[in-house]
């Protein structure tokens, strides 16, 4: 494995509720490239981060604040929000998950799998529709 590629975490079964909650929300919403980053055995701040891509300002915006809206209704405020006027990154820290909202152009600037490598990271990939 190449030392600038990021590990591969477990599946997203494994992955606490609030968590895939909010991976579902993303990808209803048409987000990009969902990814989770474990952050448990690499950082005292915050045991997950979600990062998403939109495909434009607007979209960054509907994303996060979907995700905001589902996390209020489960009772659950964020600590804190940035970016959201300008809705190009859209940081949203709920203490033990933070989420990440970017345009395409700026996931790909800041890089922060990259950044953060040492973090086992997950692809989610939505479950397919049940057959039931």
């Amino acid at each position: 494995m190449d030392e600038t590629e990021p590990r591969k975490a477990g599946l997203a079964a494994d992955l606490p509720p609030d968590v895939r909650d909010v991976l579902g929300v993303l990808d209803e919403g048409k987000g990009r490239s969902l990814v989770v980053l474990d952050m448990r055995q690499v950082s005292g701040f915050t045991d997950f981060m979600v990062l998403c891509s939109g495909r434009s300002e607007p979209h960054v915006r509907a994303l996060a604040d979907a995700v905001d809206k589902h996390r209020r209704q489960r009772g659950s405020k964020p600590a804190h929000i940035e970016g959201r006027a300008e809705g190009c990154w859209i940081l949203m820290d709920y203490f033990d998950l933070i989420v990440h909202v970017f345009t395409e152009h700026n996931r790909d600037f800041y890089q922060l799998e990259r950044l953060w490598r040492d973090a086992p990271l997950l692809e989610w990939k939505a479950a397919p529709p049940s057959d039931a």
